[in-house]
């Protein structure tokens, strides 16, 4: 993991996964500061890589129960290749799938992985995108435009 995300990074699967409500407001957690890349900036619910050999279905629930201390089913939306370089510290050069799924329950934190969560209406996203996209990790910038476009109709099912 360390030398995929070295220097240029080196192409690598991940995933992310976008958590709603009933209120259809998504689950946002901003990365602990120990983090490597990206520490301290608010991204998606959930995000990680698969192990050598784990299915990637795998991996999202261990990843949930680890992270946000939760279980639930998910569904697959679509992936995409992206690279993004953090400062000097390295980049993400990543195939990622992004899953969605739903709960109704406060999550119980990793503060080793998430420093604080909050739920956020979509259109309040959103604005805070355009007014400080600064504040949050280019992966989720780039997926949440394209659940925005592509995929409202998915969320409004859950």
């Amino acid at each position: 993991k360390f030398e995929c995300h070295t220097g240029d990074g080196i192409l690598h699967r991940a995933f992310s996964v976008f958590l709603f409500n009933s209120k259809h407001e998504t689950l946002l957690q901003l990365r602990a500061r120990g983090k490597r890349l990206w520490p301290g900036y608010w991204s998606n619910s959930c995000c990680s890589h698969p192990r050598r050999g784990e299915r990637i279905e795998d991996a999202v629930q261990r990843r949930l129960m680890q992270e946000l201390g939760i279980a639930t089913p998910v569904r697959f939306l679509f992936a995409f290749e992206y690279h993004a370089r953090y400062r000097d510290e390295g980049s993400e050069h990543e195939l990622c799938s992004v899953f969605v799924g739903r709960i109704d329950q406060a999550p119980i934190a990793n503060e080793h992985e998430v420093a604080k969560w909050q739920y956020v209406a979509p259109e309040e996203l959103d604005a805070e995108l355009a007014a400080h996209p600064e504040r949050y990790t280019p992966w989720l910038k780039l997926e949440w435009e394209r659940i925005r476009a592509e995929h409202r109709a998915a969320i409004s099912a859950l």
